[in-house]
């Protein structure tokens, strides 16, 4: 089984406190929303010159982020996010905390979702698109110990052998079909041994039945004998 969420990026409301720079990077103290519906105070950094430096800052604070498979919850998990919308983020504190109260959210996201989904799930993924939209998939099974993959397998065989005993069966009627049939015509070719069929030409009637006669019985046409015809 799989499921995907999208969620879209919305305006976040400033709340910054406790601002303070390093060059040209600025930290800022910010309330974070939380799963639980809480908050908590983070400090966010922006104003990176580049989406590298951005992204090693990052993953020292979520090390899932791009980095490939990890593992949360003992489930393989996969976290992506765009590099064009890095580069939106990493000059734009609203963006900034956008994505990281979505970071810091996901390991509880995680738990969520394998305590609560039906089954058991083979894997996790969040992808944050270059809009800063989110799209979460999951995949699972409901049949962890192979239980029902073992009945349905049953089942297959039975359906199967019973399909062949059909068959069999079927194949078993034919052939006395054809035995039967094959009786029937040797029958009916005993009966038809010893009948003939003879026939004779001629312009009178008379000799033509002599003829006939003759040969039905196997004797030459009669010569002198004869046989009135009435009317």
């Amino acid at each position: 089984m799989s499921m995907e969420i999208t969620n879209n990026y919305s305006d976040y409301g400033k709340g910054y406190t406790n601002t303070a720079k390093e060059g040209n990077v600025t930290t800022s103290t910010v309330e974070l929303k939380t799963p639980t519906g809480g908050t908590k105070s983070e400090q966010i950094k922006t104003g990176y010159s580049n989406v590298n430096d951005y992204s090693k800052y990052l993953q020292g604070k979520y090390s899932y982020m791009n980095s490939g498979t990890t593992s949360m919850q003992g489930v393989p998990t996969t976290v992506s996010v765009s590099g064009a919308f890095l580069k939106k983020c990493m000059n734009d504190p609203e963006k900034a905390k956008y994505l990281e109260e979505n970071l810091a959210a996901l390991p509880d996201c995680a738990s969520y979702a394998v305590s609560h989904a039906q089954g058991t799930l083979t894997s996790i993924s969040y992808e944050i698109d270059a809009n800063g939209n989110i799209t979460g998939i999951s995949s699972g099974t409901n049949d962890p110990d192979g239980k029902i993959a073992r009945e349905n397998a049953e089942r297959r065989a039975k359906e199967k052998k019973a399909a062949e005993e059909k068959a069999a069966e079927r194949r078993k009627e034919k052939k006395a079909e054809e035995e039967k049939a094959a009786e029937r015509r040797a029958e009916r070719k005993e009966r038809m041994e010893g009948t003939f069929t003879v026939s004779a030409t001629g312009t009178d009637v008379k000799s033509i039945t002599q003829n006939i006669v003759a040969a039905v019985s196997g004797t030459s046409s009669p010569t002198g004998g004869s046989f009135d015809i009435k009317a």
